[in-house]
């Protein structure tokens, strides 16, 4: 990396996807960090895959000064499934750590399109996703990433575009269905910007690199990258922009940081619908909100009701203040800003004999206090394979506990 960044104090690296992400805006972002093109280079030629040529240049994008990367292919795409692909990656001379990304991430995909069309993962082969350009940038990302570790990655919500694409299977609404899957748990918005703006490969990265999502840490930062889109899209710069930095430590005596604050919103209801309560719920989740519920109570003129409670960044505030008069019948809102105190979390996946399972730990000056198996992808395990869902998130907690050990 021919980059003069100091790596003395914990790092951070905020990935901020406001029009979108796709692996070609991944590495464009890194190569505009610093990242050496020749170095790169050299080590994507450790592939066993041949027939493209990977090119940079600088562009502008609605004003801003940006790297575009290109992956140019010499003959037709060919349709590769998710153990030729692994055989790829795993034969090749790249770092362990790359080649473990790089597989998570085709494994991720292959198990979202294998749901998405009811067929076993070894029979899924990448049509979208499997061909030449799609394997430069997801691998191409990880060299890229890794040249920048160790760093804390997170992320802020995913812009997915709005309108439908067309793809070899129909047209969808977007995101399409593969990205949708991936996108799971993943706060995403959408704004004027029309078409699809997050693709699969780019949601792909989100889900195997970010160990977090939310608003902007505190950091001092030291670098940033713009990494361009292919589209010039009116009124909306095409860029993924990562800042590279060093982590703020907050003085016991200090200002509460903004990320250790939150906004707590509140309104009482009592002639609505559960079924419109329920839809906002999922709106609400779905627009980035840290979290939501509702307390029974007793109003005036002895009317049984509800107060609903929306917790979300505090630079949020306006944007659910909105969603709550829009889409629930109260006329009247109130907020307060609230300190917190969270754990750290990461996210690790295990193998077990029903299929991989990402393990969430919290952890406490890097003490692991609590872990537990994601629930969906227990459930889902359970369904495709015919067993208790009890089973299923019993072998993941012995994977995990015996990987440790």
């Amino acid at each position: 990396m021919n980059t003069v960044l100091q790596k003395d104090g914990r790092k951070i690296l905020y990935i901020e996807p406001f029009s979108g992400i796709s692996g070609d805006m991944m590495i464009g972002a890194f190569l505009d960090l610093g990242l050496s093109f020749e170095e790169l280079q050299s080590k994507l030629e450790l592939l066993p895959l041949e027939g493209y040529r990977i090119s940079s240049q600088k562009c502008m994008r609605s004003g801003i000064h940006a790297t575009k990367f290109d992956v140019a292919i010499g003959h037709a795409h060919s349709h590769r499934g998710f153990t030729d692909i692994r055989k790829m990656i795993e034969s090749s001379g790249l770092s362990p750590w790359v080649k473990e990304k790089s597989v998570k991430a085709f494994r991720m995909l292959a198990e979202a399109e294998s749901k998405i069309h009811g067929q076993p993962m070894e029979k899924v082969h990448f049509h979208e996703v499997g061909a030449v350009d799609s394997i430069i940038d997801i691998v191409g990302s990880m060299i890229a990433m890794e040249s920048f570790l160790p760093a804390d990655i997170v992320a802020s919500s995913v812009n997915v575009g709005h309108g439908t694409l067309k793809c070899r299977h129909g047209t969808y609404p977007v995101p399409g269905p593969a990205a949708q899957e991936l996108l799971k748990d993943i706060p995403t918005f959408t704004n004027d910007a029309p078409g699809e703006l997050t693709t699969p490969t780019g949601a792909t990265l989100l889900a195997t690199l970010a160990t977090d999502f939310g608003t902007r840490p505190a950091m001092r930062i030291q670098a940033t990258g713009y990494g361009a889109g292919t589209r010039q899209t009116e009124g909306n710069a095409n860029v993924l922009r990562i800042s590279y930095g060093e982590a703020m430590e907050t003085a016991t005596h200090a200002p509460v940081s903004p990320e250790h604050q939150v906004a707590v919103i509140e309104a009482t209801i009592d002639d609505m619908s559960p079924q419109v309560y329920g839809y906002f719920l999922e709106k609400a989740m779905a627009a980035g909100a840290l979290d939501i519920y509702s307390t029974p109570i007793q109003m005036k003129k002895n009317r049984p009701g509800l107060k609903m409670t929306c917790v979300c960044a505090v630079a949020e505030v306006d944007r659910f203040t909105e969603l709550v008069f829009r889409e629930t019948t109260t006329i009247g809102i109130r907020y307060t800003i609230a300190e917190r105190k969270t754990l750290e979390r990461k996210f690790v996946p295990v193998e077990t004999s029903y299929g991989m399972v990402t393990m969430k730990i919290s952890l406490m000056d890097g003490r692991i206090i609590n872990y537990a198996p994601e629930f969906e992808d227990c459930r889902r395990l359970a369904s495709e394979k015919d067993v208790a869902l009890k089973e299923v998130q019993a072998a993941a907690l012995n994977a995990y506990l015996n990987n440790r050990q």
